[in-house]
């Protein structure tokens, strides 16, 4: 079967870079809005040059130049495969924001934080997550933690990341004060969501655990009308002493309410407990899922 064109790992990349440089360019340093990474970096150097130095240091200058040590010492420890597409996308995230910040913003909303936040936050999150679902980085914090988690194991990259993340945007709090500050952190808040639902492609289910004295009827209805499998637990009641069978099944979050319904109808009384499930490999849902560098 011929691939999409779309589907090509390197055009992925190079879009997930375009709305990463329009989220900055728009929304973000325009309003001093400091959300961490080289780009933060980027955001106060230029504001802080423009001001005290005569002069500009666009942040698409800052992205490149402080990632370019960070690339050189990541292909020492790791070798050139492990770069080669993040080179990609750290390059074509400094084009991009040369790019655009010569063209005017359309969606400009004045003074409006808020908008800001919510809008420069989706656009990052979803240029970021495609970047990192096509195993490639943007570089910046989530490299130079990596780097320092290869020589300190020791050490959660998580915990780095917000380490040096935390640096960035205290920094931005100086320079633009507190209140672009917290404003700031609401759009990372929006990003990291935005990003989290990218990566899991938006494929959330739901594990039901079924108890039953009519688990052959509730299985067959189950099977023959969602259809979904079921699989028969072994349960054994703690206060009773009773041994059972418990059914668990995983179904989609529209299948819930047909699946409450099935239920009900051969059972009233049956104890169902639904809980959501973040992520789900195999047959009927996500057939095959890639590595996140």
């Amino acid at each position: 079967m011929k691939k999409s064109y779309f589907s090509n790992p390197y055009l992925q990349i190079l879009l997930g870079t375009i709305l990463i440089a329009l989220s900055i360019n728009w929304f973000f340093a325009p309003n001093g809005l400091v959300t961490g990474g080289i780009a933060g970096i980027g955001i106060i150097l230029q504001t802080v040059s423009t001001e005290f130095l005569g002069f500009t240091i666009p942040v698409w200058v800052t992205n490149i130049v402080l990632n370019i040590p960070l690339f050189a010492i990541s292909i020492k420890q790791r070798g050139f495969n492990f770069a080669k597409r993040s080179a990609l996308a750290v390059t074509g995230v400094s084009v991009m924001l040369s790019i655009v910040e010569h063209i005017p913003n359309p969606f400009w909303v004045g003074d409006d934080l808020l908008v800001c936040c919510i809008f420069g936050g989706a656009l990052s999150g979803l240029g970021i997550g495609t970047v990192l679902r096509n195993l490639a980085s943007t570089g910046g914090t989530d490299m130079l933690a990596s780097i320092i988690r290869f020589n300190h194991p020791r050490f959660p990259i998580a915990k780095l990341m917000l380490g040096i993340d935390g640096l960035i945007l205290l920094t931005g709090l100086f320079v633009f004060g507190a209140n672009k500050a917290m404003y700031a952190i609401v759009a990372v808040f929006v990003s990291t969501r935005v990003v989290n639902n990218v990566l899991a492609g938006l494929h959330y289910a739901k594990a039901v655990f079924i108890m039953s004295s009519y688990n052959e009827q509730i299985s067959k209805a189950i099977i023959e009308k969602l259809p979904r499998g079921v699989t028969g637990l072994s349960a054994r009641g703690m206060y009773t002493k009773e041994s059972k069978e418990m059914l668990f099944a995983v179904v989609s979050q529209k299948e819930i309410t047909k699946l409450r319904t099935l239920i009900q109808e051969i059972d009233e009384k049956a104890f169902v407990v639904i809980a959501d499930v973040r992520e789900v490999l195999g047959q009927g849902f996500i057939e095959d899922y890639s590595a996140i560098m």
